[in-house]
């Protein structure tokens, strides 16, 4: 449409704009900073004539006319408002289509030489049909609730000018700015309305996808979605305000302490993988809190941390000593261990299984380890453990699923080398959920554990710098590979001379400590220890020792409360029987008297050494052997072959052999309630039948051990130490022992062995003359 303004002059001043594109017939407001001032005199000069242009390069870049537009719009400045700062603020109003030709000057104010676009005059059909068309869709998109002014729609409905409607639509499209100015470029009118139909199409048909979008998504919107939809506004809000939002700030904590844990780099991919994870889902999920809670236990592991070792020999000397009376041998492996770590620190830990009675310090000995080497000290109890997920943890597809024990002690103690006990092991159970025997293989292999894989962290540690204790009573109920994989260290029980070391070195200040009696101690003899020992205690540990002496200062403490006095006592025998009441234990042995058939033997236990009375009686019958006292299979083997060996060699001992024709012979070993076996009763039993077949009684004394084979061979026991013991607290004063445990009394004490006369025999012959008193008449 040709213009029917005053001609303009060939050089206008020029402002480019970055924000926006003006259309013709537009008004807005400008903000004009004092920089910009310049453009501004110049144009009010020019009859307040201003052509503004769109601007593509960066606000902090110098202007450079190959940036500016080629098409830009004539504005008419209709209000100036100067501020105090320099700047002000102008309406514009856009007039008409401007090229520009050449610049003419660049400082301060850009000018520009300039010619008048010429469009031309776009009426007819096609042009109101797009008209209509374009004001429909503007209708259809305010039913939808597409924001448009109401006086927008009464000025379209009164322009009959294609152009100029189509500049008036493109305004309110919010278009991207290059869309505008490529609207701005089109010349022709028609053209151009085609191009803002199409536009606005392609807007309704978006509003309306949206609209049923929407309409969908709240039928269906749960209280999950809800509550994600108002999370998701309460965010955008918080960064509105400046707030930190609570999601954000976890996942930021937790990449920091991924960072500070100095994970190996396997497990940092698996936490970074887990953390991306975490940001994606709602925080109000389950599944949420179980990536976290896994993340907690990822950061929480000690993987790089360990507590400085102490290699000093002398110092772990000291604090072993100070700790435990005697155990020499477990006291010399730890200071081997400690001397090889000296020499070479990288070297991996021990796996040490400590096999004693109760009572003997296997468990404590384990901390004093730990106090000697400078590592954190870990208790783990086995006894009755079934379930494998105990040692190796669940995996996390279960409800409330956790690490295993194993790596829930070690992040407790916050190091990856401590000395870690696993007690009891000789009592771990067995059902449906598994074996923890089985998984305590990979544990303790040296060659296995430096890539345990928990089944919860799924992601291996290293346990080879862990060193490992194991207990136990006994090592028959252990399987054989998790033997295998043990050093083995054997803890026999205490002499009486060892238990009265103990006494007044550990136990007694102990408890004088414990009972409040540390103003004024109780002062105990030598023969009140003695007689605690001989007289209340029947044990190869000192527990039930400690207890007693604790009795007897809690009764010291009851007595100071009352105030009957409060001076320092003197603990004589005839006062711990007055404050014990009557002795419990006797000796065995010496309260008895010779017998016919009547046999002391020697037996170990898993509380230790032991002695058993076999007794043989004979009556008329039909060559029957009749076996009570609770005796296992092995036993009652040993009594059938003690019984034959016996038939076999009647005339060695002048044993008429028609006595066994018409004879049955009962063969009993009291405490019938306790079950026995093993085959180490089996010289006993055959002397016990010598001794009732040959009326000869058996010395009680003596006590004997062995295995009896049908030849007449004494095989070697186990045990020797703990059979000696139990022997000195029955009374006994000679021992028989089979000829091949000689080589075992050289590792014995000798004040163990003061006072008994211990004879290794190779024969039953030895054995009968030295048990059995020549026969009664």
């Amino acid at each position: 449409m040709p213009s029917t303004s005053p001609p303009l002059p060939e050089i206008l001043p020029v402002y480019p704009l970055r924000e926006q594109v003006v259309f013709p017939h537009m008004v807005l407001p400008l903000f004009i900073a004092p920089a910009g001032m310049a453009t501004v005199d110049a144009a009010l000069r020019s009859d307040s004539h201003l052509l503004v242009v769109a601007w593509s390069s960066a606000p902090s870049e110098p202007i450079f006319f190959e940036d500016l537009s080629r098409i830009g719009t004539l504005c008419r400045i209709n209000q100036t408002v100067r501020f105090p700062d320099g700047g002000c603020k102008v309406v514009i109003e856009g007039v008409e289509r401007i090229r520009l030709l050449n610049p003419m000057q660049m400082t301060p104010a850009i000018s520009a030489r300039v010619e008048v676009v010429v469009e031309e005059d776009g009426r007819g059909l096609v042009a109101d049909a797009l008209a209509q068309s374009v004001n429909a869709l503007l209708k259809i998109a305010l039913a939808y609730g597409r924001p448009l002014p109401g006086d927008v729609l009464k000025m379209i409905d009164q322009i009959d000018d294609p152009g100029r409607l189509a500049d008036l639509v493109a305004v309110y499209l919010n278009l991207p700015l290059k869309e505008e100015q490529r609207l701005l470029e089109l010349l022709n009118p028609v053209e151009r309305l085609k191009e803002v139909y199409l536009l606005l199409t392609s807007e309704v048909q978006k509003i309306q996808v949206r609209g049923e979008v929407q309409v969908e998504v709240a039928k269906r919107l749960g209280r999950s979605q809800k509550e994600y939809i108002l999370r998701e506004q309460l965010k955008q809000i918080q960064e509105e305000l400046g707030d930190d939002d609570p999601q954000r700030s976890e996942i930021s904590e937790l990449r920091q302490r991924i960072a500070a844990a100095v994970m190996p780099e396997e497990v940092a991919r698996v936490a970074e993988k887990e953390v991306a994870r975490l940001e994606r889902i709602n925080p109000a999920s389950a599944e949420y809190t179980v990536a976290r809670t896994y993340l907690d236990y990822l950061c929480s592991v000690p993987w790089q941390h360990s507590n400085a070792e102490i290699h000093d020999l002398p110092f772990a000397q000291q604090v072993l000593d100070e700790d435990h009376y005697n155990l020499k041998e477990v006291k010399e492996r730890i200071l081997e261990h400690l001397a090889v770590r000296t020499l070479r620190p990288e070297s991996r830990g021990p796996i040490l299984c400590f096999v004693g009675p109760p009572g003997v310090g296997k468990t404590s000995l384990g901390r004093s380890i730990a106090r000697a080497t400078g590592r954190k000290f870990i208790r783990m109890s086995l006894g009755g453990m079934r379930d494998e997920a105990e040692i190796r943890g669940h995996r996390r597809t279960y409800i409330g699923a956790l690490p295993g024990r194993i790596i829930q002690e070690i992040c407790r103690a916050d190091s990856n080398n401590p000395v870690f006990m696993l007690d009891e092991v000789d009592k771990i159970g067995q059902d449906f959920r598994g074996d923890p025997a089985s998984a305590l293989l990979e544990v303790l292999d040296p060659e296995q554990n430096n890539t345990f894989t928990d089944h919860y962290l799924d992601v291996p540690f290293d346990l080879s710098r862990v060193m490992f204790i194991t207990t136990a009573n006994i090592l028959d109920p252990v399987a054989p590979p998790l033997k295998d994989r043990m050093e083995v260290i054997t803890l026999a029980g205490y002499g009486d001379d060892d238990k009265q070391q103990i006494a007044f070195t550990y136990l007694i200040p102990k408890q004088i400590e414990e009972n409040g009696l540390k103003a004024a101690p109780p002062q105990f003899s030598s023969d009140a220890i003695a007689a605690l020992i001989r007289d209340y205690t029947r044990e190869a540990g000192v527990r039930g020792l400690e207890r007693q002496i604790a009795a007897i200062c809690r009764k010291l403490a009851k007595e100071r409360a009352l105030g009957l006095g409060d001076e320092q006592r003197i603990i004589t025998p005839e006062l711990v029987e007055n404050l014990l009441g009557p002795r419990k234990y006797f000796a065995d042995v010496a309260a008895e008297v010779d017998r016919v058939g009547v046999v002391t033997g020697l037996a170990w236990t898993e509380a230790g050494g032991d002695i058993i009375f076999v007794e043989a009686s004979r009556m008329a019958g039909k060559k029957e052997l009749l076996l009570t006292g609770s005796l296992g299979e092995v036993m009652q083997e040993s009594a059938k072959t003690a019984l034959s060996y016996v038939r076999a060699h009647a005339a060695d001992f002048a044993i008429d052999p028609a006595v066994f024709d018409n004879s049955d012979i009962h063969i009993h070993v009291p405490s019938g309630a306790t079950p026995k076996d093993g085959p180490s009763a089996g010289i006993t039993i055959a002397t016990s039948l010598i001794s009732l077949l040959t009326n000869r009684p058996a010395r009680r004394n003596v006590a004997m051990t062995g295995e009896l084979t049908l030849s007449g061979r004494i095989l070697p026991i186990g045990g020797v130490k703990e059979k000696i013991l139990a022997a000195r607290r029955a009374g006994v004063t000679t021992i028989l022992l089979p000829d091949r445990n000689r080589e075992h009394l050289q590792d014995l004490d000798a004040k163990l062995l003061a006072g008994l006369h211990i004879r290794c025999i190779a024969t039953v012959a030895e054995v009968v003359e030295e048990a059995l008193l020549p026969p009664l008449e």
